[in-house]
């Protein structure tokens, strides 16, 4: 096997509205996750690994890193860590009420017509050091 990274010098930390029920935070989850790590244009950085039984079957694709999920007590939280993440030039992904209604189409444009501080996040999808993520996140407890 080739040598892996140091399993926590990145990780994976997604933080969550815990007022938004759970079918549409688990939707907004699977959302930003896959969008963070589909616009990423290196995809190595996240170390993914395929992992074999003992009948040789193949388990793929899980990242090296670990993923901790912690909750906001609301919108304006999450607002806060968007503007450091963006500050500090950290990869996220955030999910907004907007991308919730109709159709993409219908999402995009509803999107456009509000200002970002309007906005009511579901959540935000963050990928880098551990130490950076750590004290932008520090206040959070995890989402249980």
């Amino acid at each position: 096997m080739n040598s892996l990274p140091d399993e926590n010098s990145k990780k994976f930390v997604v933080i969550l509205n815990k007022k938004i029920e759970t079918g549409k935070i688990l939707n907004a989850l699977g959302h930003m996750t896959a969008g963070l790590v589909g616009t990423n244009k290196n995809m190595d950085v996240f170390c993914f690994l395929n992992y074999k039984d003992k009948g040789n079957n193949n388990h793929p694709g899980i990242s090296h890193f670990p993923f901790i999920v912690l909750k906001a007590e609301n919108s304006n939280q999450i607002k806060k860590v968007r503007q450091q993440a963006f500050d500090k030039n950290i990869s996220f992904t955030d999910f907004v009420s907007t991308m919730t209604i109709g159709t993409s189409e219908e999402q995009l444009k509803a999107t456009k017509n509000l200002q970002g501080e309007d906005l009511e996040y579901y959540g935000i999808c963050l990928f880098g050091d551990s130490d950076e993520l750590k004290e932008i996140t520090k206040k959070f407890s995890l989402f249980k």
